[in-house]
């Protein structure tokens, strides 16, 4: 049985691995089967996605997901696994500051030690208080959960393209005194505005990553210390499954399956 005092060496250490020296890279999993995939490729640490955790249970992404089934989902993952688990839990799962407490207690009670927490279009102030009684619930349960504050400005282009800089600035600031520990930022790759990001953000800096993105080490050297591929993994699943239908369908083909994971090497992994 895990005890708060495991989760809490487990969340110290999840929390060393972000540095810009050698950047936490997370290929982000959505399911058991593709968090032990991606254990097996060597990650130290697994992150869900709260998209194709979405997604897979038949919900949108966007805080339409029940928090019972997204926590179910996160106990199971890291049940499988042995490496720390960090979860998207969206804007928390909760109406208000109390539910988004509720939430990282259940987070905490699935065995994770992280969370992606976003603010969207919610205002300062509220989310202030949303990410103050994420840090209470944890340190009632004595564990330092590594809380990875969501800044959306650049994501939905929120606010003058002149001043998102420091908008975003000035919220990274306000959440870290709230008791986040790290700041996420997706929606931004322009190495200049990376690295003013790293350079004004007390905290380890995330960063959302994907196709034409600069190279994990390329963004360690601007300041980043966590990179993250979203939900472009579970997209980039989903698209194999429309190739394989539409090549099946219209051709009676099959070349679109030529690179899939062998039977037996994923039938292992399930199997312990």
């Amino acid at each position: 049985m895990t005890t708060h005092v495991d989760l809490a060496a487990k969340a110290a250490a999840f929390a060393a691995l972000h540095t810009p020296t050698a950047p936490l890279a997370l290929a982000n999993a959505w399911d058991v089967a593709g968090a032990l995939v991606v254990e097996a490729a060597g990650a130290p640490a697994v992150a869900t996605t709260s998209a194709g955790v979405a997604w897979s249970l038949g919900s949108p992404d966007g805080d339409a997901l029940a928090r019972d089934r997204a926590l179910d989902l996160v106990a199971r993952v890291v049940a499988a696994v042995s490496v720390p688990v960090t979860a998207d839990i969206e804007g928390g799962f909760g109406a208000d500051p109390a539910g988004v407490g509720e939430t990282v207690t259940g987070v905490l009670a699935a065995g994770a030690v992280g969370i992606n927490i976003e603010d969207g279009h919610r205002d300062l102030a509220e989310q202030v208080e949303r990410l103050a009684a994420a840090r209470a619930a944890a340190d009632a349960a004595g564990v330092p959960l590594y809380i990875n504050a969501r800044v959306d400005t650049y994501l939905r282009g929120f606010g003058e393209s002149a001043t998102r800089l420091d908008d975003t600035l000035a919220r990274a600031a306000a959440y870290l005194r709230a008791g986040a520990t790290g700041i996420f930022v997706p929606g931004v790759l322009d190495p200049d505005t990376v690295a003013e990001l790293a350079k004004g953000i007390d905290a380890p800096l995330n960063i959302l990553v994907g196709p034409g993105a600069p190279a994990v080490a390329a963004l360690g050297a601007l300041g980043v210390s966590r990179v993250s591929l979203g939900s472009w993994v579970a997209e980039a699943a989903y698209a194999v499954v429309r190739r394989a239908a539409e090549e099946l369908i219209s051709d009676g083909t099959y070349g679109s399956l030529a690179h899939s994971l062998p039977y037996g090497e994923l039938n292992s992994l399930l199997k312990g």
